[in-house]
């Protein structure tokens, strides 16, 4: 009865309450080894004390098994259990099948030995925590009453001494999960213990392990675990164990473990609360060397992928390669270095690259040597060269050694591939490093000759249009050689630099040459001939500064192509003169034009030297012409008048040069203008351009043709409709006496302004032509006739009558094409207007066709004949019937009547035709009946003509065939053939002022 109160006081006690004196008072009462032993089993508590007093007690109740089941077995002397063990399991199966008890009692024994072994693990695990960490699981004894002391911290501040997991789930979960989390929680010194203590268990999984460690661990802290190799045996090398019992247990014997797995079924259910996990494949047996090296590479790689942390990938190979480790040598090489290129590179602003061993090992050696500098700057780019980039090109110097395949070169090389490629402003603080002036073993370019090789390369092979300073300092950082010669070796280095030009002119093949291709070119070149080089660059970058200054910047290659072409130098020299006084800080004051002529000259080439400047293949006078152009573009006619005037004579030039340029720039300015008014913009600059030079003809010519111009402008000539002439079209119109017709037909009120009219002609350029002024009155006749203004067009015909018959009169011959062309445009505007039905002044009209008689030619003498005949009849007739009905009066003869209105001098004028026509003058042509007696032979004459003349153009064209019907009712054959004699005159005329052809 007492002893069923312990079983009840067991069960009913709670874990918190279990103590050291509890479990052995309770438990030692009662009798059943098997469940005490049971007991012991299934409790599992977090304080280390009890737990061992609990497996203690376990332990003690299950040896009475082993006395029971060692006297089954054959051969059993009853010896301790560590000296005799059961090998047949035979026996013992059938024993455990009749005796279930004792079966479970030596599962249990095991259970119990491998929980003690794990707790002293774990106590030892505790005085393994990483430095820093409080401790937090105390013994039994630990006073409880400080709990609340208020000095104490507080407990969210203490951090935790205690292992990843508590003492019960370590005793019964599998040791390799716990080892996972040991590693992964990095308790270094507490894996270290476990895999000491459990190393038959742990030693096939220890690369899992190891690799459950997080790649941002440094490996200083776990090196003691990492593996090693024996130089020896060329093999992994195996640590010692340090397992809690050197011998099992005789419960832990193969065939009591397997004999008791078989029988587990015969008990209650299952007894096992083991945590099962994935295991990975074992290592039972040391690896080989390589394999060993193989992991640390798969390491390295898992360590890239998951953190990319460089510096820990490269101490882990550190060591390895340190402990036997072969084949990393390498590894390290390339870790060393990407090491210096991820963490001792500047920092930038920017995010910092990806970087990984891969991509590392993907590029070549020039791209390694740029990315090592791609974050360097001028002012740190000397160290960096020296600090990152010389270790790595002495290691590929090394590494080519090791292969077999030496390049002693291979170091120079890659830095001088870098210096041709890079920035000028970074080429400049490698030459200044570089200095002859600094100690050889400071320099990082040793040798004058190689340093002079590049910076030419660097320099001439550059398309900078703005860095002359930083050019300037390049060349102030190379060598000066004092280096006397002749003119021989002078010439063989002038002509090296001849080649030198056609060598960097583009072509098909290579359109553009690179520095490398430039350092190809002076590598064979001497010491004299790199000299006289650097005499001519620097004639070069003071050329290319002040290029640069009037914003007309050429890259250095520019000077060496253009050495021997002129026109190329005329061109640039153009360019230079038109876009300094262009550009928007454009030149306004007289000493910015001087400095310009100043730098111009000096560009031309300095007299006390041998080198030729940017246009010293131009000469003196060539130079101020173009400078002097250069200044009209600008419109600075002031400061022009200036420098050619003054008594300075700082623009020395020919009067005739200087007219034919200033009529250049102003035709130019001309051209250029987009109105014609020359009151303002360009067409104003056209103007006063030509007051620059002296007055001449050819000056005031032009100056009268933009004053047409201008005056054309405003009558508001359209090119098109609803587009006003420009003056380029002016200028290239052909004949411009087109314009006048244009002028008169695009404005009513033209033709009455003679004067105006006459005036734009004559500045048109026909000052002193009387053919174009015959012309142009004809015009304003025709216009004026146009507008029915019969009186002003008469004036007009009249005056264009006289200024024929002067020019006739003062003629030498009849036959000069100017006599003949005026005369051609005078007889057709008489002719037009005296047959006019409109026009009703019979004298006037009459008076014209006399002048037509007078001035036509001999074949058309027949067809104003013609006209003037029937005008005659039409006035006699007309005249008659005034007389039949005059009140009273004296009748005149017909012989008077026709007397009176043929002139004297047409009379003489036609007995002199008749005679060129070769038709004898009859008697009767100078007797009263003169007129009738000529008209019919006119008419006999002009009957075997296939047309006549008659009709008129436009609307009197349309009265006077009214006219003829209602006098005659129908037309007959001579009426047609003057309808189109009308027609060819009036086309003869038309073309004057821009008549439709079909009029």
């Amino acid at each position: 009865m007492a002893s069923s109160n312990f079983y009840t006081r067991w069960v009913e006690l709670t874990d918190d309450e279990l103590t050291v004196d509890n479990v052995q008072d309770i438990l030692g009462q009662i009798s059943d080894d098997s469940w005490v032993a049971a007991a012991c089993y299934d409790r599992l508590v977090d304080n280390v004390d009890i737990q061992r007093t609990l497996l203690q007690v376990g332990i003690k109740r299950t040896q009475s098994v082993f006395e029971r089941v060692n006297q089954l077995l054959p051969g059993s002397s009853g010896s301790d259990a560590n000296t005799e063990q059961p090998t047949d399991e035979y026996p013992l199966s059938e024993y455990f099948e009749s005796h279930s008890t004792d079966a479970q009692l030596c599962y249990i024994r095991k259970i119990l030995l491998e929980r003690m072994d794990r707790l002293n693990t774990f106590n030892e695990l505790r005085k393994e925590a990483p430095d820093g960490l409080e401790e937090e699981y105390g013994s039994a004894t630990e006073d409880v009453d400080w709990e609340d002391d208020p000095w104490a911290e507080e407990p969210s501040a203490r951090p935790s001494k205690a292992p990843p997991f508590t003492l019960s789930e370590f005793l019964t979960a599998d040791i390799l999960h716990s080892a996972y989390k040991l590693a992964f929680e990095r308790w270094f010194e507490g894996l270290r213990v476990l895999l000491e203590k459990h190393s038959k268990y742990l030693w096939p999984f220890r690369y899992a392990i190891l690799d459950s460690i997080p790649g941002y661990t440094p490996p200083s802290d776990y090196h003691f675990l990492l593996p090693s190799c024996s130089a020896v045996t060329n093999m992994e090398q195996t640590p010692t164990s340090k397992e809690w019992r050197l011998e099992p247990d005789w419960s832990e014997a193969p065939v009591v473990t397997s004999t008791v797995k078989s029988c587990r079924g015969l008990w209650d259910s299952d007894v096992s609360q083991d945590l099962a996990i994935t295991r990975p494949h074992p290592q039972d047996a040391p690896l080989s060397a390589e394999q060993v090296s193989a992991w640390y590479n798969s390491r390295v790689e898992a360590i890239m992928s998951s953190t990319g942390m460089i510096d820990t990938m490269l101490a882990i190979v550190q060591h390895g390669a340190s402990h036997g480790v072969p084949l990393l040598d390498e590894l390290g090489e390339e870790l060393s270095l990407l090491s210096r290129l991820v963490y001792d590179t500047p920092r930038s602003d920017k995010a910092d690259e990806d970087w990984t061993l891969a991509r590392w090992r993907e590029m070549d050696p020039p791209a390694v040597v740029r990315a090592y500098l791609s974050r360097s700057s001028p002012s740190t780019l000397a160290r960096d060269i020296s600090r990152l980039v010389m270790p790595y090109l002495f290691v590929l110097e090394s590494r080519a050694e090791r292969a077999g395949k030496p390049d002693p070169s291979l170091p120079t090389r890659l830095l001088h591939e870098y210096i041709l490629n890079a920035p000028l402003e970074m080429a400049a603080a490698v030459f200044e490093a570089s200095k002859p002036t600094l100690p050889p073993a400071q320099r990082l370019i040793k040798e004058d000759d190689v340093m002079v090789r590049l910076a030419l390369s660097c320099l001439y092979g550059s398309d900078s249009l703005t860095e002359w300073s930083t050019m300037s300092r390049i060349f102030e950082c190379l060598p000066a050689w004092d280096i006397p010669g002749d003119d021989s070796e002078e010439d063989a280095a002038d002509t090296t630099i001849a080649s030198l030009g056609t060598f960097v002119t583009p072509s098909t093949t290579r359109p553009r040459c690179t520095p490398s291709d430039l350092l190809i070119f002076f590598g064979p070149l001497p010491v004299s001939s790199l000299s006289r080089a650097l005499d001519i660059l620097d004639v070069h970058l003071e050329s290319g500064e002040i290029l640069s200054r009037w914003s007309v910047p050429a890259p250095l290659r520019w000077f060496l192509q253009s050495s021997g072409d002129a026109s190329e130098q005329r061109s640039w020299a153009n360019r230079m003169s038109r876009r300094a006084g262009g550009s928007e800080d454009r030149l306004d004051t007289m000493e910015d034009w001087e400095w310009l002529l100043e730098d111009m000259l000096k560009l031309n080439g300095r007299e006390d030297s041998k080198l030729q400047g940017a246009f010293g293949l131009l000469s003196r006078d060539e130079i101020l012409r173009i400078y002097f152009s250069g200044l009209l573009s600008a419109g600075k006619f002031d400061v022009a008048k200036t420098l050619l005037y003054s008594r300075k004579n700082q623009l020395v030039l020919d009067p005739q040069i200087i007219e034919d340029i200033c009529l250049s720039s102003s035709r130019e300015f001309y051209d250029n203008a987009s109105s014609g008014n020359y009151n303002f913009g360009d067409m104003k600059l056209a103007y006063e351009c030509l007051d620059v030079p002296m007055p001449s003809d050819r000056i005031t010519r032009e100056k009268e043709f933009i004053e047409a111009t201008s005056r054309l402008s405003s009558f508001n000539v359209m090119s098109r409709p609803g587009t006003p002439i420009s003056p380029i079209e002016i200028r290239l119109t052909k004949d411009r006496l087109s314009l006048v017709s244009r002028v008169l037909s695009s404005n009513s009120d033209a033709y009455k302004h003679t004067e105006v009219i006459l005036d734009l002609v004559y500045k048109l350029g026909f000052r002193n032509d009387i053919v174009a002024e015959v012309k142009t009155l004809a015009m304003l006749a025709d216009t004026a006739l146009q507008a029915e203004d019969f009186t002003r067009a008469y004036e007009t015909s009249k005056r264009m009558v006289d200024t024929v018959l002067n020019l006739r009169m003062s003629s030498i011959g009849m036959d000069d094409p100017k006599i003949v062309e005026a005369s051609e445009v005078c007889w057709v505007a008489c002719f037009q207007l005296g047959r006019q039905s409109e026009f009703d002044n019979t004298d006037q009209k009459l008076s014209l066709l006399g002048r037509a008689i007078e001035i036509c030619p001999s074949d058309r003498l027949h067809d104003v004949l013609t006209a003037w005949r029937r005008l005659e009849k039409e006035d006699i007739e007309a005249r008659e019937e005034r007389l039949l009905v005059r009140p009273s009066g004296v009748v005149e003869s017909d012989h008077q009547k026709r007397t009176k209105r043929i002139p004297e001098s047409a009379t003489e004028s036609l007995q002199t035709r008749l005679r060129n026509f070769h038709l004898p003058s009859p008697p009767l042509l100078n007797t009263p009946d003169a007129a009738a007696l000529a008209s019919k032979t006119f008419r006999s004459v002009t009957a075997n003509f296939p047309f006549s003349v008659g009709g008129q153009r436009g609307r009197s064209q349309l009265s006077q065939q009214g006219e003829g019907r209602s006098n005659s009712g129908s037309r007959g054959p001579e009426e047609d053939v003057s309808s189109q004699a009308s027609r060819v005159f009036s086309k003869g005329i038309g073309w004057l002022i821009g008549a439709d052809e079909n009029l």
